[in-house]
């Protein structure tokens, strides 16, 4: 009742609001559309020598309260986002390789499930973000082993807000579906606290046509006349998250910095039925439920010519997942009833000393300590008289590095970086990286980078001890990346900037580790491909003044991966040689176009991929392969100004054209669907008569 209070209130005060803002959209058009001035490569970070790394603005992180950090990657980046659907499983993936083989920090702190490898980006609330970027390839060495494909960075920043703040937004959506964002803000001359809280609920019970299913429609005498795709409902996929984040940092002024960053998960999730299923909705229970806690304590020093940094942090996960089904009789029996604990300790120092402006040295460590405990009751094997439901292993990761970054001119500059990683008692051969980068014209900022690297990924815990099925024998993942690229950058300020790169890959990865179904009726993991991934991933931003109150700004990424199985063949019978590996589309590309007109703005976003086959062996049956498909979403915002306050008022159309497009097999997607969303930030103290 109070939401549809909310919406009445907006509706009935928008236009006496719009009257009283007119007055103010002056002053509000001169801060918000400019130009930033253009980057000169002579004066670019040491730390970013012959690095390739793609960031985010806030813009696009903070455009509205509903997107996970996987619709940010999906919209603005190269990577494939592999989707189940909103708040279901989203994974990353670089350049052809899997997700298991993509590396998140957060805050420093490696996020990675350490049972599965992976990082789902949908429990990732993109207001929880304040600085994201992705390091492909080569590049994500100097931060960490084992990202084959890359790396994601994700951390948080202090609010640099003086006294308090509050910020608050309120969104609505097609399908019952409710989001609520609220941030409490303190700062001062050395102190600043945050906390941010996102909720987010809906039944999920959006309509799409299944392709999978098939009614026939018959004559008065039972003869076939015709048929069709039945209209469903998507059954059993609601969702309730809740994110709670608080954050604190001290500065002393004298070069000393302090922060705890403290982060709450609580999820309780349905996994919606698959198109091909036939059963009733009430027939069974489909849930997994989540609670996690991460933590990061740090502390920095700097100094003119070095810093130095310290970090400690605790993960812990409560993971519960059940499946049960109706026995006939309406009593529900446990088919799957999997518990998991996951306890990570973290510790990391690194420092950096740049003697002078031509040379940079770095240096860091990195300790994760996993304690595991998964179990399935309904999974029992026996050892000896002992009944097994699972496994409880501990296992500790170290990483260390060093590197050296030299510039002697500005036009010309090489870095070294060499690795060691250590898996429980295991360690890595070490694992080198060598970048150069030149500048080849001052007069277009333009910049050649090349760089190769070395990378290891040693087996999950999953993969070595899941039950039935793991395998302890499994070797490490291991290879070889080149890389190569130029950039550019030109414009005048205020007037127009455009930038953009293109960059070719080429990666070798030897003993690629692959779940198969055995003769006992179970998938096992086995080392056996050795894949080839290479192509070429392009980026270009625009910012152009169109008039005194207009401003047009665009991105656009594209990129081409092909991902080859050049393994022998496991049988007289295998096809899956040199064919493109499943799940992994050839081409991608994303536009985004935003249209600024004093205090309005007008934002399109598009996305495409191409067909993805669901078989190793590219079959081009019903369920073998994944048709292409383009997603197009549009929002149009209005900011409003007074003395009390900033309010924003935003609508987003998403799936415009309608599309019928699946992400994963026999897992149905919304149509179009609309969301509408307020925001009010109150005005404190010195703040209260200001203008945006």
């Amino acid at each position: 009742m109070k939401r549809h209070l909310i919406l009445l209130f907006v509706g009935v005060s928008l236009p006496f609001l719009l009257a009283a803002q007119q007055k103010n959209s002056v002053s509000i058009t001169k801060r918000v559309l400019r130009i930033p001035e253009v980057t000169v490569v002579g004066k670019r970070p040491m730390k970013d020598i012959g690095v390739q790394r793609t960031r985010f603005d806030s813009i696009a992180m903070k455009e509205n309260i509903a997107l996970s950090m996987a619709d940010v990657l999906t919209f603005n980046s190269s990577v494939f986002v592999k989707n189940y659907g909103r708040a279901t499983l989203s994974t990353v993936a670089f350049r052809g390789t899997s997700p298991s083989h993509t590396q998140v920090t957060w805050n420093g702190m490696r996020i990675n499930n350490p049972m599965l490898g992976m990082t789902d980006f949908s429990t990732i609330p993109s207001y929880f973000i304040d600085d994201a970027s992705l390091l492909h390839g080569t590049s994500s060495v100097n931060e960490t082993g084992g990202g084959l494909g890359g790396l994601v960075r994700l951390s948080t920043s202090p609010a640099n807000h003086e006294g308090f703040g509050l910020q608050y937004v309120q969104g609505v959506g097609s399908f019952s579906t409710f989001d609520e964002f609220l941030r409490l803000t303190y700062g001062d001359k050395h102190w600043q606290s945050s906390t941010r809280v996102v909720y987010s609920s809906s039944p999920n019970d959006y309509k799409y046509r299944n392709r999978d299913k098939k009614e026939n429609i018959y004559d008065e005498d039972k003869n076939i006349i015709g048929s069709y795709y039945p209209t469903e409902r998507n059954r059993s996929g609601a969702y309730k998250d809740l994110h709670v984040l608080q954050e604190i940092y001290y500065n002393t002024g004298e070069g000393d910095k302090f922060g705890l960053n403290a982060w709450y998960i609580n999820s309780n999730r349905e996994l919606a039925m698959l198109s091909t299923d036939y059963g009733n909705d009430m027939d069974f229970e489909n849930r997994q439920r989540e609670q996690t806690f991460r933590g990061v304590l740090s502390w920095d020093r700097v100094r003119e010519k070095w810093k130095v940094g310290v970090k400690g942090g605790y993960i812990h996960t409560w993971m519960a997942y059940d499946y049960k089904r109706d026995k006939g009789n309406g009593e529900m029996a446990s088919m799957t009833r999997s518990r998991s604990k996951i306890n990570t300790f973290y510790g990391s120092a690194d420092g950096d000393y740049a003697p002078s402006e031509k040379w940079l040295f770095t240096a860091g460590v990195s300790v994760h300590q996993h304690l595991v405990e998964s179990a399935d009751k309904n999974i029992i094997s026996q050892e000896g008289n002992k009944a097994v439901v699972g496994y409880d292993k501990g296992r500790v990761e170290f990483s260390g590095s060093v590197s050296a970054k030299w510039r002697p001119v500005d036009r010309f500059a090489a870095s070294l970086v060499l690795r060691e990683d250590m898996f429980g008692t295991e360690w890595a051969p070490v694992i080198p990286a060598f970048f150069i980068d030149g500048v080849l014209s001052k007069k277009g900022n333009i910049v050649a980078k090349a760089s190769i690297s070395r990378n290891y990924r040693f087996p999950t815990l999953n993969d070595l001890y899941f039950l039935p099925g793991g395998n302890p024998d499994l070797k490490s993942e291991h290879g070889f990346t080149y890389d190569v690229g130029l950039s550019f950058s030109v414009g005048k300020e205020n007037v127009y900037a455009l930038s953009g790169s293109i960059n070719w890959f080429d990666s070798h990865i030897d003993d690629w580790i692959i779940w198969l179904p055995t003769t006992k009726g179970f998938f096992s993991p086995r080392n056996l491909k050795k894949v080839h991934a290479y192509g070429a991933e392009t980026n270009a931003h625009l910012d152009i003044m169109l008039g005194k109150d207009w401003k047009l700004d665009m991105n656009g990424t594209f990129s081409w991966t092909p991902s080859i199985n050049e393994s022998e063949p496991m049988s007289p019978a295998d096809q899956s040689v040199g064919k493109q590996l499943p799940y992994v589309p050839e081409f991608s590309a994303t536009v985004t176009g935003r249209l600024s007109w004093r205090t309005w703005s007008l934002l399109y976003k598009w996305c495409y991929y191409s067909q993805r086959y669901t078989m190793s062996s590219n079959d081009y049956t019903l369920t073998g392969y994944l048709p292409p498909y383009f997603m197009n979403n549009v929002t149009l915002e209005k900011q409003l100004s007074f003395r009390w306050a900033d309010l924003s008022l935003k609508g987003s159309i998403n799936n415009l054209f309608d599309e019928e497009y699946l992400s994963v097999l026999s897992r149905p997607m919304p149509g179009i669907n609309f969301e509408i969303f307020i925001g009010i930030t109150p005005k404190f103290g010195k703040n209260k008569n200001s203008k945006r």
